[in-house]
């Protein structure tokens, strides 16, 4: 297992073992506010980063970076980064998925609310480029939204937090972390605009001040809302042998109430959640679950945690 720490270490986990290295790299990461090393995909002998990248007079982007994989050293070179950089220490996404050969991005909004409404900048959406750092011709900039920047493929997001490739649909999946309330589970779709901060999502600002309505006819609706919020954040569609009765549904984890939290949406009409536990180990960042015997594990503040069946 390759781990991220927002502290800026990269660190290797070698399950049988029960040993921890730590890898070299030279990434020009910030740790500020939420930001610092954020997603860590590995694909095909290569390593995919998001993090903050320190873009110098106090600013910083979400950025991700990709290098060749190596036990003792990476050498990453970027192959995108959010522009403008903004000086802000919150919400930069961010995760990584890759679906043939595209590279779908989350990037956050950074706080600054409305940005996440001009697809002239990238805060606020959700990005795909090609796995070597291309624009795909097919993207939304190319067929009808040319004022879109080209690496755009979904505007009008907050704080994206999770995202994941479904086994079953090949669809792309997200989470998004809300305001005061207006958290939401559903899907990346090409063009469209999830509505951030026309539209609440159910929530409020902090200070208690209403933001805009749950959903309105011309923008994506989720398939599922949290009011009041959970803080979700990672997400995955769960397939395996060890809860095999799980198989197709959506495993959401959240930061305020510390749950793993169970979504069957086949019918997006009438979705059933469950609480699969709640409070029992701490803030979840990470869920994955094991290609092969289809154990989970999560990754909390201070830990790796692993779920299997008694």
């Amino acid at each position: 297992m390759i781990i991220s720490e927002k502290g800026g270490k990269i660190k290797f986990f070698d399950l049988n073992k029960k040993k921890i290295y730590e890898i070299k790299h030279n990434l020009n990461y910030l740790e500020h506010g939420q930001g610092g090393l954020l997603d860590i995909l590995f694909k095909d002998n290569f390593i995919y980063i998001s993090y903050t990248e320190d873009r110098g007079n106090g600013k910083t982007s979400t950025s991700v970076a990709k290098a060749k994989f190596n036990r003792q050293n990476l050498l990453f070179k970027n192959i995108f980064q959010a522009n403008p950089p903004i000086d802000s220490g919150y919400h930069f996404g961010s995760r990584l998925v890759i679906k043939d050969n595209f590279l779908f991005i989350s990037a956050g909004e950074r706080g600054q609310g409305m940005i996440a409404q001009d697809p002239t900048k990238h805060p606020g959406s959700i990005i795909r480029i090609n796995i070597n750092g291309s624009i795909p011709k097919d993207n939304p900039k190319f067929q009808g939204k040319s004022d879109w920047l080209p690496e755009i493929y979904q505007i009008g997001i907050r704080n994206p937090q999770g995202l994941t490739l479904s086994p079953y649909d090949g669809k792309i999946y997200m989470s998004n972390h809300g305001a005061r309330g207006g958290d939401w589970f559903g899907e990346a779709k090409k063009g469209e605009n999830y509505g951030w901060k026309i539209l609440g999502w159910g929530g409020t600002n902090y200070s208690g001040i209403p933001i805009g309505p749950k959903w309105k006819p011309g923008f994506t609706k989720a398939i599922h809302y949290w009011v009041p919020s959970i803080a979700t954040s990672a997400i995955t569609i769960y397939k395996g042998k060890e809860f095999n009765e799980w198989n197709g549904h959506a495993l959401v984890t959240s930061l305020k109430d510390k749950s793993l939290r169970k979504l069957i949406f086949d019918n997006t009409s009438n979705v059933r959640e469950d609480i699969v536990f709640k409070d029992k180990i701490g803030r979840i960042r990470d869920i994955q679950v094991h290609p092969s015997n289809g154990k989970i594990y999560f990754l909390g503040a201070d830990a790796l945690w692993l779920m299997e069946k008694k």
